[in-house]
């Protein structure tokens, strides 16, 4: 086992295009770390980069105390997991898990010891004569483990392992890779597009768009702490609702003005963003996360809120909960950073934000007991304590510092 670390580390490709750009990441020793964001953000170049797969253009990459640039991707002590699993159709699954063993020459006992001590640990023992194609898609993706778990390497690099699979074997493979990794304490970086794989899987979580590191950090700090807008929109599912709000103090008391209606800013809103009395009189990007939203005829007052109005546009019962589509007069937030969120997350949002300026259709996640009908007009409590604020210019999230920004 060992640490991982990359050092300011870009890709360009012959035809100019940026790939990975200034790229600093430490992933420590044991460490379960997960590479996100949206198609073309970088994440799979830079796990090729360190698998060797890739030159690096600029930087340096470290395993252990080890600098890898010009090392063969063979000698790098790794072990990779591909989305296609890459299994031989006509090798049976022991040949299949012993194959790199053999490559390098392993002692045939030790081979076999390593096999079934594999088979074991991924309950493969019943099926270790059969072929591939006798095999459903989580018992071979386990057959992928095992010829990574074997090599017994210092690290795992996992690209997209899970993305073939139906969406219930993606839950339970997500668990079982999870406990995997733990059990073995291999350092392991793990790439996906699926904010729930990152959020539920990764001890840390590095989100990257256009080749950038955004935000590096445990998967709740980046749930509370968003440092930019991309993050806090990126993360949450449905997606955070993003409001033009104008913030307003008189006698210690703010309040953000969101179309014809305000939000009232509690005590513990404000010591969570001390930097908000900066922006009185301002307009700034309020964000709201769905589960932060509740029907007011269920809402406890034990819970700092205050209210929005707002006309239900589309009810989702779900059994457990019920997602609210609804409707207020406020606009939209409509942001260079974003649309470009938009468009990296959802084409089809760029237009939609552009054609409704004075109305905006919020998400609640309500509670299962919540009563309310399409095309009634509600009252919606909002959660004051989990209110997000950004920098509408810099996009950079609204915390300490009047000018806090950039990755963390």
């Amino acid at each position: 086992m060992a640490a991982v670390e990359f050092e300011q580390v870009s890709k360009v490709y012959p035809d100019g295009t940026t790939a990975v750009s200034h790229f600093d990441l430490n992933v420590e020793d044991g460490q379960f770390v997960v590479l996100v964001g949206p198609s073309g953000c970088g994440k799979t170049t830079a796990l090729r980069m360190l698998a060797g797969l890739e030159d690096v253009t600029r930087g340096v990459i470290k395993i252990g105390e080890r600098v890898v640039n010009y090392v063969p991707s063979r000698d790098r002590d790794i072990a990779m997991v591909f989305q296609s699993y890459a299994l031989y159709p006509h090798l049976s699954v022991y040949e299949n898990i012993a194959f790199g063993l053999r490559v390098k020459k392993v002692p045939k006992a030790e081979i076999d010891r390593r096999v079934k001590d594999a088979a074991r640990i991924l309950d493969l023992e019943p099926y270790l004569k059969r072929k591939p194609r006798a095999l459903s898609g989580g018992q071979r993706q386990r057959v992928a483990m095992g010829r990574a778990i074997v090599r017994q390497p210092q690290a795992f690099l996992m690209d997209e392992p899970l993305s073939n699979l139906d969406a219930k074997l993606r839950v339970q493979m997500r668990a079982e890779i999870s406990g995997l990794q733990k059990e073995l304490g291999v350092t392991t970086i793990y790439v996906t597009h699926d904010q729930v794989e990152a959020m539920t899987m990764g001890d840390r979580v590095a989100v990257m768009r256009k080749g950038r590191l955004q935000q590096v950090a445990p998967p709740q700090e980046l749930y509370d702490r968003p440092v930019n807008l991309f993050v806090g929109g990126f993360i949450g599912s449905p997606a955070m609702n993003m409001l033009e709000a104008t913030l307003a103090e008189q006698d210690g008391t703010m309040t953000a003005q969101v179309g014809s209606q305000v939000v009232e800013l509690g005590d513990e809103t404000l010591a969570a963003h001390p930097a908000l009395p900066g922006y009185a009189g301002k307009t700034v990007v309020l964000g709201i996360r769905p589960e932060d939203l509740e029907d007011a005829a269920l809402a406890s007052d034990a819970t700092p809120h205050s209210h929005l109005r707002g006309r239900v546009r589309l009810r989702e019962a779900l059994g457990s909960e019920i997602m609210v589509h609804f409707d207020v007069d406020a606009r939209q937030a409509v942001t260079e950073h974003v649309l470009e969120l938009a468009e990296d997350v959802d084409q089809a949002a760029v237009q939609s934000l552009q054609e409704r300026p004075g109305e905006t259709t919020m998400i609640g996640r309500f509670g299962a007991r919540s009563r309310v009908t399409e095309g009634e007009t509600i009252d919606v409590a909002v959660d004051t304590r989990n209110l997000h604020f950004f920098d509408p210019d810099s996009g950079s999230g609204i915390y300490d510092d009047i000018n806090e920004k950039g990755a963390t």
